[in-house]
């Protein structure tokens, strides 16, 4: 975990200019710019909002994007709240944000293009491709190539949420020295899907990692807390802000995951949620049929936190229940780390709140 006083390991494209859409952004000016990506059926030109904060003193260049996915409202939220309701005083470098990538499946609050490609399956893109393809050549040529590190926010698939982590290449110094910063407690392994931004950014140099956390379709409070004081952690550590970073009450990496999966059909029972530790074969659903009768029961393979859920209690045999994540840490380890936290700590909020898409109630004793 990133302490205070501990080495900061930073890269910087300081001496390069910073110009979006044609617009240059000079030293010490905060702006809006529109960045054309597409033209609408009439002709008329589409355009993402984009907000440029340059301090006066060069530094990192960092970027904060969001609705990639386009019913992932979540990250809009995050960035609206950190950025839009109220000063950002960078002491150096530049903060490019991009509150929503996909304004297409943002305006009919879907997670897909119109033509269902998935952008953040179409990155580096090409300016020669599909609608995907154009719009993610533009994001890599206008925002990330011009960024030393960026945060790209996420929360679950359709039907599904997340307990707030972090994702990044873990064993890339980089990457994992600016998750660690972020703040939250699991830190997951991965590069990211082919075709992913936060890979694509990688390869291009620019030090990548995404948030997952929440639900789509919603700005959820405590998904907001952790993101805007992510967002501001990553920025203290980068020594872009004044400030001293919040960490979480235990943090640890999370190399192997699994998927515990409905085995028949029915409606589920659900005995964990989000967040929750969970030991190898404690219960962490009932499969029961309609009238309340049990089917099932669905339990961890192993000890670990559960990462994610589906939040729709009807299932079929194959689909997924329960994301299981396997600490790095012991859970012995972690109890007692959370044995400190009071119920307005900010890990007991944010998993009260996504409890409330799922009822959670005892096994029956039989």
């Amino acid at each position: 975990m990133i302490r205070i006083g501990q080495k900061v390991t930073i890269v910087s494209k300081r001496g390069k200019e910073l110009v979006i859409a044609s617009r240059r952004i000079h030293a010490g000016e905060t702006c809006d710019v529109r960045l054309p990506v597409s033209e609408m059926y009439t002709g008329e030109p589409i355009y993402l909002p984009i907000r440029v904060i340059r301090a006066k003193k060069p530094g990192p260049r960092v970027f904060l994007t969001a609705a990639v996915h386009g019913d992932e409202v979540n990250g809009t939220g995050i960035i609206r709240q950190f950025v839009f309701e109220r000063p950002v005083a960078l002491k150096r470098g530049a903060l490019i944000c991009v509150p929503v990538v996909n304004i297409f499946g943002f305006e009919t609050h879907d997670r897909y293009l119109p033509d269902r490609r998935d952008l953040n399956r179409s990155f580096p893109g090409s300016a020669q491709g599909s609608l995907a393809s154009r719009l993610a050549r533009t994001i890599m040529t206008e925002v990330v190539r011009q960024c030393d590190y960026g945060i790209d926010l996420h929360s679950a698939a359709e039907k599904r949420t997340n307990y707030p982590n972090v994702r990044g290449n873990l064993r890339d110094p980089a990457v994992r020295e600016l998750a660690e910063a972020f703040g939250c407690e699991l830190l997951v392994n991965g590069r990211g899907p082919e075709g992913s931004l936060r890979r694509a950014a990688c390869d291009a140099g620019c030090h990548t990692i995404i948030l997952e956390a929440g639900e789509i379709g919603k700005i959820e409070p405590a998904v907001l807390k952790v993101g805007v004081r992510g967002v501001q952690n990553v920025l203290i550590h980068l020594q872009m802000m004044d400030g001293t970073v919040n960490p979480p009450l235990y943090q640890t990496k999370v190399f192997k995951t699994t998927w515990v999966r409905a085995e028949l059909g029915g409606l589920l029972r659900f005995h964990v949620a989000p967040g929750d530790l969970v030991r190898a074969g404690q219960p962490l659903a009932t499969n029961e049929s309609v009238f309340g009768d049990a089917r099932s029961i669905l339990i961890s393979p192993a000890d670990g936190i559960v990462l994610g859920m589906t939040t729709h209690p009807a299932v079929k045999p194959g689909e997924p229940v329960c994301h299981i994540a396997r600490p790095g840490k012991r859970l012995s380890l972690i109890r007692k780390a959370l044995a400190h936290e009071g119920e307005k700590s900010p890990a007991a909020r944010v998993r009260d709140d996504l409890a409330t898409s799922i009822a959670v109630s005892p096994i029956k004793s039989s």
